[in-house]
């Protein structure tokens, strides 16, 4: 899985967790001095994750108040941080600027300067906040560093467009990191520079001035999560995507250039990926073959076949009995099987699910 670190207060005594809390984020982040009702007994939960340029920190702490009066010193690096609230409530404070959260709600702001933070947690079984955070050093962001600061203690959206998407990104990353090798990790997080970049240069209407290399990453990150929501749609093909993202097919076409296969052989193998998985578990045996390429985008049953086969060596039926045979190590020994290699890797979003 990915290399990562995490703190975890209710690993020490009642009374050294609270020291233990203000001495992790200062690391992680930046120094804060902090006020909660729960310093005798903080009971909180830091799980960060390294992504080449980036850090991705997955936070759980009680109700507390957080301030930054003066900016860096020293050999303090410079970031900004962008928060996405997943639980409870969130209020910031920079540059006169004044902002309520609630679940769902990214705000953004420079880490190293002067800001307030409150968090107030969830009223409801834990009574904890939570929230999954991008650190991200000054230098690596491209855009005007003026421009950047107007959307200081701000609200992004999460909902929509690049911010969605960008959303599902961290979420995912943050819940599921087992799912990715460490080798992943500096991809991982170009991808989420670029999606930031993008977001942010969409709230500032300057994404021209985006390097067209970054928003070009970010429009494929945004079409391989649009193919994956749409695979069961047997209506999926290269025209319905480029219309979807106001391009035409050859522009589209271009996009993926530089990728390993075509937009119609990425729709086809990960269509195929589906059907695999679904054909190895066990839970799915009772479903015929092809209904389970139906699900998947493949309604003709001979089609569904025959393209299986040419990606795999046997028909969909055929697959799932090696399944079947690969359950009992008898008769795996027996017939010298070797289990089948997910060369593709889990998928990136959690989209990628449904």
């Amino acid at each position: 899985m990915l290399e990562s670190a995490v703190v975890d207060t209710e690993e020490l005594p009642p009374s050294e967790r609270f020291g233990l809390w203000l001495d992790a984020i200062a690391r992680m982040s930046a120094p804060l001095k902090v006020y909660t009702d729960h310093a005798d007994n903080f009971t909180a939960r830091a799980h960060a994750i390294p992504l080449g340029p980036v850090q991705l920190i997955d936070y759980r702490y009680p109700s507390m108040d957080a301030r930054r009066a003066n900016s860096r010193t020293g050999s303090e690096p410079d970031v900004y941080m962008l928060a996405l609230t997943t639980s409870g409530r969130s209020r910031i404070t920079q540059d006169r600027q004044t902002s309520a959260f609630t679940a769902g709600d990214f705000t953004f702001y420079d880490a190293t300067r002067s800001h307030e933070v409150a968090h107030f947690g969830d009223l409801g079984r834990t009574g904890l906040a939570t929230s999954v955070c991008l650190v991200i050093p000054h230098e690596l962001v491209s855009l005007p560093p003026d421009k950047v600061a107007r959307l200081f203690a701000g609200r992004l959206s999460s909902t929509e467009g690049v911010g969605a998407l960008l959303a599902q990104y961290m979420t995912r990353i943050a819940r599921h990191p087992e799912q990715y090798r460490p080798q992943d990790a500096p991809q991982l997080g170009t991808i989420a520079l670029d999606l930031f970049t993008t977001m942010l240069g969409t709230h500032l209407d300057t994404v021209a001035t985006v390097p067209a290399a970054i928003r070009q990453r970010a429009l494929l990150t945004r079409v391989h999560a649009f193919v994956q929501r749409h695979l069961a749609d047997p209506r999926l093909d290269p025209a319905m995507v480029a219309a979807a993202h106001h391009m035409s097919v050859r522009s589209l076409h271009r996009l993926f250039a530089q990728e390993q296969s075509s937009v119609a052989e990425f729709i086809r193998q990960r269509r195929l990926d589906r059907c695999r998985r679904d054909l190895m578990n066990p839970a799915l045996q009772h479903q015929p073959a092809y209904a389970v390429g139906a699900r998947w985008g493949f309604p003709d049953r001979a089609h569904f076949t025959r393209v299986f086969r040419a990606a795999y060596g046997v028909t969909p039926q055929a697959y799932r009995e090696q399944r079947e045979v690969l359950a009992s190590p008898g008769l795996a020994r027996s017939a010298n099987l070797v289990a089948p290699v997910d060369n593709d890797g889990p998928p990136i979003l959690e989209s990628d699910r449904r």
